[in-house]
């Protein structure tokens, strides 16, 4: 394919990618395989850190990743940058947390370090109650969720010196913009992408991080255009990603603020809307 025709296409994961449920639709991953076959860069180009990028995402076969909102880039086996939280804020956002006993994890490319006790309140949120249910208790068993799966428990010691990002889940104590308050000046705080964490749930961003910063910076580095690219997500953090690229399309579960600006409205995840819009967009034929 030459260089006229190649596009470079970054792909968000929670609710586009991967549903709810943390399965690839089978059109989803035959897309990506065609659209690599045809000769198109895909970059996944996510919240998520790289530690939480599953064998099962990496085998559909991707040519890098944009993680943690922004804050890392990798193109095959390189990395062209890592920008990590200083041990002085990673200090207080543990000990903040800790203090008024809202569960949240460190992302970190090496591992996702859980709080003491995220594991029983993911549980809760994403099976329900495993303890009286039986009906949550044979989810558990026969279709355990990726990501409780791998996150890593018993950690002593929080105060990790290679932090990308921390989420935290709903507290029915603390409400989000009083979390917002404590942190304003020292990270970008703005609500979790995955519903399952609740309302009220969020992530602590390094400032001046966002996506499309790293996809600039990526296309400057490959010597690719900005006219060859195309982007496809579903929630607001996608948003600076869509209005960049040549092509913003978002999913049709995707926030009705991301609908608003997206160039083109896709199927949900579950309706195969990624395949839908690859072939809609030239990347495959139907």
């Amino acid at each position: 394919m030459n260089s006229i025709t190649r596009k470079i296409v970054f792909i968000d994961i929670d609710g586009t990618l991967v549903d709810d449920d943390g399965s690839i639709p089978i059109s989803a991953q035959e897309a990506c395989k065609q659209a690599r076959k045809n000769g198109h860069l895909l970059y996944l180009c996510t919240g998520r850190s790289k530690a939480e990028i599953y064998d099962s995402i990496w085998e559909i076969g991707f040519d890098g990743l944009i993680g943690a909102g922004g804050g890392y880039v990798e193109y095959g086996s390189d990395v062209l940058y890592h920008k990590k939280v200083t041990a002085e804020d990673v200090r207080h956002m543990v000990d903040f947390f800790n203090e008024h006993g809202i569960d949240f994890y460190l992302e970190s490319n090496s591992a996702l370090y859980a709080s003491s006790n995220l594991q029983a309140h993911l549980e809760r949120r994403i099976y329900g109650d495993v303890e009286n249910d039986p009906v949550a208790r044979e989810k558990k068993e026969t279709k355990p969720h990726p990501f409780i799966a791998g996150l890593t428990y018993g950690e002593a010691d929080l105060y990790k010196d290679d932090v990308n990002k921390v989420c935290f889940l709903e507290s029915p104590i603390i409400p989000f913009e009083r979390i917002k308050q404590e942190f304003e000046g020292k990270f970008e705080v703005i609500q979790c992408t995955v519903p399952v964490f609740g309302e009220g749930s969020g992530e602590l961003m390094i400032p001046g991080i966002h996506k499309a910063i790293a996809i600039a910076d990526l296309l400057e580095h490959l010597g690719m255009s900005r006219e060859d690219t195309l982007a496809i997500g579903d929630g607001m953090n996608d948003a600076e990603m869509l209005e960049f690229c040549a092509v913003g399309i978002a999913m049709g579960n995707a926030k009705p603020g991301l609908k608003a600006i997206a160039d083109d409205v896709t199927a949900s995840v579950e309706e195969d809307g990624l395949y839908h819009s690859f072939v809609k967009h030239g990347l495959i034929e139907d």
